[in-house]
């Protein structure tokens, strides 16, 4: 049997289970004809990707069910959200037909923003019921960076190049961010919305665990039976065990999403009144956070608890709770079978593979060196350097595991201004609503704090990878959720008896 038939098998069985069980749980959040169709959806793209064996096949296959799920479901971006880790990061590019080189490069995430979100924002562009496009000041500094980085690639390409980058930063960056945050105006919308990224990442969680279980990374054959390159890490070990990625490329990418979802995760609990579903779904959650062994991650989900803890009530005592369960974790691993090995993997105090943190170190010694000789607006060329060229690592490139490095080297300290800028104003006036609202314990409140602290957490783990596979698309997502829960808040206060009328 191929080993792409072998691993869609074992990624159905694992996706039927969690599907099946997080049905009824998942009930309390959405209507079972969404749930059902939405689940039906992500089998459906999963099956025809294995077996297509051809990426325009299953593009148009895949467009035909997106575009059929999108017009008969209220909430596209849960579509969205529940399909977006479907497929690792495989990219086809569309042929120019003679005219030029290529047109763009396609990957499944871009056929999702094509088929979901791009005719929703064409939509957005006729209502006057929302904020419009560039009012905001968090818009104004996104369309600043975003039309900074298209500029920038003039220095170091043509002009149809460059189009072809704005056309990228448009349908990756922007379409996201303004769908997200002008579509969702109630509570219901923001618990459908999450509740398609956990879904999905519940399945994730899953096959991670397999992954590392078997030591088999099982959307390795995807990539072969598409005939299209997968752009991914060799099989990666720490500590003698696995590194699980799933379908999301990368080991890192894999913790990230699985941070994210975990403080999703803390305001969709809240909904749960059976407590099973709730421990179930946290342990689900915490398995595929650690299955993956990723250290940026953990630091930033355990940066992700105390920011939730610590804007929630009771927060002194909860926060002494914490930090003395994990005190005490330290010795308790140090006296247990195998909790030696634990200890070597966790981050500061571990053993293993020590050399990334110092490859972390000097490569920050490195760019700002860099960086300091076009400080402005970066260069075109920075690789080139000296400095740079001492970091080329086994596999012959400069391994840039820094999204803020990243940007400061092509686009300076402006571009970097820009993006800290935009991030930085979305978590204060996310902050910053959270004192508006008396109730510490209501919904609305559980939302903020999920939204901030799943914020923090990520600006936090950027600083330790690039912009690979889906996380930009997440921390896009985020800000416009961010946007959003802001507006809806302040939409409440001004209708309330002695608001803003």
């Amino acid at each position: 049997m191929p080993e792409h038939i072998k691993a869609l098998i074992v990624i159905l069985v694992l996706s039927f289970f969690v599907f099946g069980f997080a049905r009824a749980p998942a009930l309390n959040w959405v209507e079972r004809v969404d749930y059902d169709r939405r689940r039906n959806l992500w089998l459906g793209l999963t099956t025809v990707a294995f077996l297509a064996h051809n990426f325009w096949l299953y593009a148009l296959s895949a467009i035909l069910l997106l575009v059929l799920a999108g017009k008969q479901d209220n909430n596209r971006v849960a579509v969205f959200f529940l399909a977006m880790l479907v497929l690792p990061p495989i990219a086809v590019d569309i042929p120019g037909f003679g005219l030029i080189n290529i047109l763009f490069s396609l990957n499944h995430v871009r056929l999702l923003t094509l088929a979901i979100l791009l005719p929703m924002f064409m939509g957005l562009l006729h209502r006057t019921d929302i904020a419009p496009i560039g009012r905001p000041l968090a818009d104004k500094l996104l369309i600043a960076y975003l039309i900074l980085v298209v500029l920038l690639q003039l220095r170091e390409t043509t002009v149809t190049d460059t189009l072809r980058q704005a056309f990228y930063v448009f349908i990756d960056a922007f379409i996201p961010y303004i769908v997200i945050s002008r579509s969702l105006k109630e509570l219901k919308h923001f618990r459908e919305a999450l509740s398609g990224f956990v879904l999905a990442a519940l399945v994730l969680a899953a096959i991670c665990l397999f992954e590392a279980a078997k030591h088999w990374q099982l959307y390795r054959a995807v990539s072969s039976a598409l005939g299209a390159p997968l752009d991914t890490l060799s099989i990666v070990e720490r500590g003698g065990i696995l590194r699980a990625m799933g379908s999301t490329g990368h080991p890192i990418v894999a913790g990230y999403v699985m941070t994210v979802t975990l403080g999703f995760f803390l305001f969709l609990k809240n909904s749960l009144p059976n407590k099973q579903h709730q421990r179930f779904g946290l342990a689900l959650i915490s398995a595929g956070l650690v299955a993956p062994l990723s250290r940026g991650p953990w630091v930033g989900a355990g940066l992700m608890l105390v920011t939730y803890l610590a804007t929630g009530p009771f927060a002194l005592r909860r926060l002494a709770v914490l930090a003395f369960a994990g005190l005490m974790a330290i010795p308790l691993l140090s006296v247990l079978p195998g909790g030696e090995k634990v200890l070597n993997l966790l981050p500061f105090i571990g053993t293993v593979e020590t050399n990334t943190i110092d490859y972390r170190a000097q490569l920050l010694d490195a760019a700002y060196k860099v960086m300091m000789r076009d400080p402005w607006f970066g260069s075109v060329d920075f690789a080139l350097a000296p400095e740079m060229q001492a970091m080329i690592q086994g596999r012959g490139i400069i391994d840039i595991v820094n999204t803020y490095l990243l940007i400061s080297l092509r686009s300076g300290f402006v571009g970097l201004g820009l993006f800290v800028g935009f991030f930085a104003l979305i978590a204060w006036n996310l902050f910053r609503t959270l004192q508006k609202l008396a109730d510490k314990n209501s919904e609305l409140h559980l939302l903020g704090r999920s939204l901030f602290a799943s914020l923090v957490a990520i600006l936090a783990i950027i600083f330790t990878v690039s912009d690979i596979s889906v996380i930009p698309t997440v921390y896009w997502s985020l800000a416009g959720l961010g946007v959003a829960y802001v507006a809806m808040i302040q939409t409440n206060i001004d209708q309330e008896p002695g608001g803003n009328q």
